[in-house]
């Protein structure tokens, strides 16, 4: 898709952290497509950043890739710096897709250390970055946090933290939410099952097939289908949707 005047993010700036695989590089790219220039954040996906950069730019965009660890105060400085510096010191858009669930653990079984390693991840990281993004971004911006549909059911097996921390990213939504209106709008995804190495990584391939099965549209979601929702988002075309924390589950659950 190439990029043109016509885009509904057409002259926008947008920062995605964890922007180096799955949801959050369809983010980037669904953006850009939308006419954002796109700073992505990366951890450790670097192939992945940088293969979108060369996406993005071949189709006429704008988009730049930085590494670095959306728990740690230096390098989300860092990110938000070269951001502005390099697009022209206003930031639009913010879809912070940064967290994990680390490893499944039980009650019985978490130690503190994996506690906080879970909240700084998914909770923290947000709060650090939308905190250090608010004195670039302009009246009219977007921020988008990732939750989950953990928060709202509590999440599959050993994983406590994990929906602890995303049911807070939720009430951290509502409350930039009330706190930066009207200026900035504050919205947050809360996806179900979703084709991504994070299923790969610690979901059972019986019991995925099983969720489909049970799903009313009978697939997981892919990538691009969350993209698709942050796109919205970002855009004014969700002009008076802020405080939201928005299901895209296939039907699965209803909040």
């Amino acid at each position: 898709m190439s990029i043109n005047s016509g885009t509904p993010l057409a002259g926008k700036v947008a920062i995605v952290t964890g922007g180096g695989r799955d949801i959050g590089r369809a983010c980037a790219v669904r953006l850009a497509a939308d006419g954002a220039a796109v700073a992505i954040n990366y951890h450790s996906s670097s192939a992945g950043a940088d293969s979108a950069v060369a996406e993005i730019t071949a189709n006429g965009g704008q988009a730049l890739a930085k590494q670095g660890d959306m728990t740690l105060a230096q390098d989300v400085g860092a990110l938000i710096a070269e951001t502005a510096t390099a697009f022209g010191g206003t930031i639009d858009v913010l879809v912070h897709v940064t967290g994990g669930l680390v490893a499944r653990k039980t009650l019985a079984e978490m130690d503190i250390d994996h506690w906080n390693r879970v909240m700084d991840l998914n909770t923290t990281s947000f709060f650090r970055v939308a905190q250090a993004v608010l004195p670039h971004m302009s009246n009219g911006g977007s921020i988008i946090g990732l939750a989950s549909q953990a928060g709202r059911d509590g999440g599959g097996p050993g994983a406590v933290a994990y929906a602890a921390s995303k049911g807070a990213v939720m009430t951290m939504t509502r409350g930039m939410a009330k706190e930066l209106g009207p200026d900035i709008r504050v919205n947050s995804i809360c996806p179900g099952m979703i084709d991504t190495d994070f299923h790969n990584t610690f979901s059972k391939p019986e019991v995925r097939s099983h969720v489909a099965g049970i799903t009313p549209l009978k697939r997981e979601g892919t990538s691009e289908d969350v993209a698709n929702l942050a796109a919205y988002l970002a855009s004014d075309r969700a002009a008076f949707i802020t405080g939201a924390n928005i299901d895209i589950n296939g039907g699965l659950l209803f909040s």
